[in-house]
């Protein structure tokens, strides 16, 4: 055993060093070789703190989901059998809900966090709901072992329906007490100039992230010096850098004129470091991330969705519209109405504005939203071009002169959007979809962008989530080109779910 350490002690010590430093022998192991050295020991138990930060970050955040899930199966027991029968609780019943850790460890979902950034809930959401069901299955199989007395229907469905909740809802309070926790997640970005400065201002607007940049180091020639993120080194220094910043992940963001010999060294390094790696790979900002990887022969190919939906998918997709738009109309009806009146009482005017928009298909249609501005607004846009803020094609002003005081209200609260329920309930718009642009803004995309209008604009949408404001047209026509290459219903409620804090929080504006 001793043997073997040494040997991964001698790897990791040609890695640090010796070569970029025009020398044969063979330097001292990095700090972070011995801390990964010592975790695979039996001392590890009794020296956590000689562990990398990265490692006691991802033990504790493993063991917050556990307690989670094992607190979740514990209330959905006591709630489903107790509260929905007359039944009790069996003597094994506290030898079966560590089987919740079992299940969720088969199905990966404590080690999912480690590979990720944005650490969100609501993306194993469907993967729970399944844990869900085959422990509310196995419950039942287990018969009299767990519950005293007869687990009928109502129970179960109570059961399932309350371990998924309490389980979505205590992961995501584990994860949000674990990033307090614990300091943000040094990263260090393997890019050019551009590249590395595009995601770091990815990484800060992101609210699911919780990140530190300590700065760059390029996979090719680069004699840029600009740009917020400092160039720490070379390609050749790696080893060294990520021991001397204490780097716990590294992000390759491949650019043009990087080889294929620097980018395989970087990632070579990286992984024999034990340092975590994030890749932004260039083909998925064509095809999206809604693909089938294909093994032939040990080479790897990438199965790509057609772009756009199935007959069966926009059925569904339209029911989806239907149900949602019907029931948020009702629900909405005493709010709209008073927010009518509101609206007639502060300003001479129509109580919607109703403007042209292109939708599906290159065709133009009428959008309807509460009235924000005083009337003839439109005509006054020109005479204040000077000072759009948004810039790239679209119009935004700060303290726009035209706002009256109801319509600042509402577009603060988003309310101004609500009417759109009714080009839901037409066939106008989806619920969630592309950005409906005006006509002008719509005529200056061009090319394969056009793509996105094969699907209906949508009341809300990824551009929506991330800040409508702050997104300019290129990147906004690449989001929506994407979300029609990654389309599921699925993605469809997850954005429904995540617009509905991003508004109260008013993160949009």
């Amino acid at each position: 055993m001793k043997d073997a350490a040494r040997e991964r002690r001698a790897a990791l010590g040609r890695v640090d060093g010796g070569a970029h430093l025009g020398r044969r022998t063979r330097p001292r192991p990095s700090r972070r070789a011995d801390a990964l050295l010592g975790s695979r020991s039996f001392g590890w138990l009794l020296r956590q703190e000689a562990l990398p930060i990265g490692v006691r970050r991802h033990s504790l955040q493993r063991r917050l989901l556990v307690g989670a899930d094992v607190f979740a199966t514990m209330l959905a027991f006591v709630l489903a059998i107790t509260f929905f029968g007359h039944d009790s609780l069996g003597v094994y019943t506290l030898l079966a809900i560590p089987t919740i850790v079992v299940v969720c460890k088969l199905c990966g979902l404590y080690d999912r966090d480690e590979f990720l950034l944005s650490k969100t809930t609501l993306d194993e959401a469907p993967r729970l709901f399944r844990v869900a069901a085959l422990f509310t299955l196995l419950t039942f199989l287990a018969g009299d072992a767990v519950v005293q007395g007869h687990l009928g229907r109502d129970q179960a469905l109570a059961l399932w329906l309350i371990l998924f909740v309490s389980m979505v809802v205590l992961r995501w309070a584990a994860r949000g007490l674990g990033g307090l926790a614990t300091p943000p997640e040094r990263c260090l970005i393997l890019a050019n100039s551009e590249a590395a400065q595009w995601l770091t201002t990815k990484l800060e607007r992101s609210h699911r992230t919780n990140v530190e940049v300590v700065g760059r180091v390029p996979l090719g020639p680069d004699s840029s010096s600009g740009g917020s993120v400092p160039r720490l080194g070379t390609v050749e220094e790696l080893a060294s850098l990520l021991d001397e910043y204490e780097v716990e992940r590294a992000l390759v963001a491949r650019g043009r004129g990087d080889t294929d010999h620097n980018v395989l060294e970087a990632i070579r390094i990286v992984k024999r470091l034990g340092v975590q790696l994030s890749v932004l790979p260039r083909p998925f900002e064509v095809v999206g991330a809604a693909v089938e990887f294909d093994d032939v022969e040990g080479a790897t190919l990438l199965g790509v969705r057609r772009h756009g939906l199935s007959r069966s998918s926009r059925l569904l997709k339209r029911g989806l519209d239907l149900l949602g738009a019907s029931v948020g109309l009702v629900v909405l009806a005493p709010l709209m109405a008073m927010i009518a009146v509101a609206i007639k009482l502060g300003s001479r005017g129509p109580v919607f504005f109703r403007q042209p928009r292109m939708g599906m298909d290159d065709e133009p249609f009428r959008i309807f939203k509460f009235r924000t501005m005083v009337a003839g607004a439109d005509a006054q846009r020109a005479a204040l071009a000077e000072r759009n803020e948004a810039g790239s094609g679209l119009f935004k002003i700060e303290d726009d002169p035209r706002i009256t005081r109801v319509g600042g209200f509402l577009r603060r609260t988003s309310l101004d959007e609500l009417p759109q329920l009714l080009n839901v309930l037409k066939g106008d718009m989806s619920l969630v979809g592309p950005r409906p642009l005006v006509l002008d803004e719509d005529s200056q995309i061009e090319g394969w962008q056009r793509h996105r209008l094969m699907l209906p604009p949508g009341a809300t949408g990824m551009w929506q989530v991330l800040g409508s404001a702050r997104i300019p047209m290129s990147e906004m026509v690449k989001i929506d080109y994407l979300y029609g290459a990654n389309w599921s219903l699925w993605l469809d409620v997850k954005i429904i779910l995540r617009t509905i804090p991003f508004v109260l929080g008013r993160r949009g504006l």
